[in-house]
């Protein structure tokens, strides 16, 4: 069953009992709450936001109410947990990392229903059943599926409905994500790390349980200035950072690759969000 809905800057794309079917697993190489410790300044700066149409889409699907309390786990700046603050939606941000807590205390202090919570997916250190729909943007590839399975049924209301949300690059779409992510493949300081192209083709459908789940996928368009890219670049926690061999290679690489494409000092970043929601 495929429902689409456009406009005209976004579409998604909803697949009902969907199969996620690419990749191969890697093993965990740091500690990936502390992996950005070093990196907040550049990550509130370059990392991408999310399309406000994801409110719209999980509030419909999830049957959102004005009551409705959210959790956002692994939530880092809180870029998501912006976007349904701006709705209305009371929004606990769950975060183990104290610099991109620390962050987003300070950019989300100014909605009264921003609650910050010192946790981590396996522990996020909410009541029981206290929320309603937990979100995890950009993070679930961090986390131990099974733990954090128990753990999100103990702090969920029924249905207990979950969102795995992530950005990926649309290379299909753009010479010049293509020629970044060659960028970024050649400079990267770690080959084999988990990210959400390494999800086993298992992990989501046992996550939610059978054909407990649907996948929506979201058009997002980023526009970029020269100092926005180069934090984007620098966010990305496997590549080198200042005073480490190759970041200077690496930055004339990217000049030069920004020269190459802007159109009045900016380039375009196209995403696809990719949706998992359904009930545990």
């Amino acid at each position: 069953m495929f429902v689409c809905s456009d406009s005209k800057t976004t579409s998604w794309l909803i697949v009902a009992d969907a199969t996620y079917n690419d990749a191969v697993t890697v093993p965990r190489q740091l500690d990936p709450t502390e992996r950005f410790t070093s990196r907040v300044e550049e990550y509130v700066r370059g990392r991408p936001s999310y399309p406000s149409e994801i409110v719209r889409l999980l509030a419909n699907e999830c049957s959102l109410t004005a009551t409705s309390g959210i959790a956002d786990v692994g939530s880092g700046t809180g870029l998501l947990s912006e976007l349904f603050l701006k709705a209305g939606y009371s929004v606990a941000c769950v975060e183990p990392n104290t610099a991109m807590r620390a962050a987003a205390d300070g950019h989300l202090s100014r909605f009264p229903a921003f609650v910050s919570v010192a946790g981590r997916a396996e522990a996020t250190g909410l009541p029981d059943a206290s929320v309603d729909l937990i979100t995890a943007a950009q993070a679930f590839h961090w986390f131990d599926p099974d733990t954090t399975r128990q753990e999100f049924f103990r702090v969920l209301r029924p249905p207990r409905w979950v969102a795995l949300i992530w950005n990926e690059r649309h290379a299909a779409s753009s010479l010049f994500i293509r020629e970044y992510d060659r960028l970024v493949a050649n400079h990267a300081i770690e080959r084999q790390i988990i990210d959400h192209n390494c999800i086993r083709t298992e992990s989501i459908p046992n996550f939610f349980g059978n054909n407990h789940w649907k996948f929506a996928t979201l058009l997002h368009i980023e526009s970029m200035d020269w100092h926005r890219l180069r934090a984007r670049l620098l966010s990305t926690s496997r590549m080198p950072s200042a005073g480490q061999s190759g970041f200077r290679p690496m930055l004339d690489e990217l000049r030069k690759l920004y020269r190459k494409h802007q159109v009045d000092d900016r380039v375009s970043f196209p995403y696809m969000t990719h949706v998992y929601f359904g009930t545990i």
